[in-house]
């Protein structure tokens, strides 16, 4: 491994594992690793917030500059990204941005709609343990509608109500696939200025939801689900101008 940015260097004062000792984990560095995760989370922040666009190149140099860490940790912190589906490496042109169109888009919301009304249809069966974390994820996001919060807050705690949904039908694979395709909403949505503008409005939409299932009316409370998907899908291919 080379060797480490001075902004890297820990601080840890606990004695290290002795090296030369034929273990198979002398080489590991939980400092390290940390950097990484950390330049990570700091690229996503910037990506969801809506500082870092669409098709924007990821320059190694000039991210490593601007935190303070060398280019290795930066490459390893990019390659997070792009496993995730969050950056794409082309060859001879680097890593930049995902860039969502219209089909993925589409296909994106198709899905959702899947999973969350086989969730919605499932209210009455669920556990009061789920039906609770549906409650607790809308009153998380009211709370952050009321105190202000930052972008990346609101659509977070937007999206965990979805997850929310998947989780009334039990299963945790569902959960996981559900998971995973909010990873890529969470994209999608990062290029489009639109949440504090009407988290007020998605607030009244979800809880009006809650309501209807509340009062046991699945099939008004699923109608309602397909038309705020179905808005978010369109209101997204339109501000990104995928069309």
């Amino acid at each position: 491994m080379g060797s480490m940015h001075p902004a890297e260097r820990s601080t840890d004062t606990r004695p290290s594992a002795p090296s030369g000792d034929g273990s198979p984990f002398g080489s590991l560095s939980l400092e390290h690793s940390s950097t990484v995760e950390r330049v990570a989370d700091e690229l996503r922040r910037a990506v969801f917030e809506g500082e870092i666009e669409s098709g924007t190149p990821l320059r190694e140099v000039a991210i490593a500059e601007s935190l303070g860490v060398s280019r290795p940790t930066v490459r390893e912190a990019l390659a997070l990204l792009v496993a995730e589906g969050l950056a794409t490496r082309e060859p001879n042109r680097g890593v930049s941005v995902s860039s969502p169109d219209p089909e993925s888009v589409r296909d994106v919301s198709n899905a959702r709609t899947v999973l969350e009304t086989a969730g919605v249809r499932n209210w009455p069966e669920a556990t009061e343990e789920a039906r609770a974390g549906v409650r607790r994820a809308l009153a998380d996001y009211e709370r952050a509608v009321a105190h202000d919060a930052s972008y990346q807050e609101l659509n977070q705690r937007h999206l965990a109500i979805h997850l929310s949904l998947v989780g009334l039908t039990g299963s945790p694979r569902l959960v996981s696939m559900a998971e995973s395709i909010v990873a890529e909403m969470r994209l999608a949505l990062a290029q489009i200025d639109r949440v504090r503008r009407n988290a007020r409005d998605q607030a009244g939409s979800h809880h009006h939801l809650l309501d209807l299932l509340e009062d046991g009316d699945i099939d008004a409370a699923v109608a309602e689900l397909g038309d705020h998907l179905h808005g978010a899908e369109e209101a997204i291919i339109e501000r990104l101008e995928l069309d």
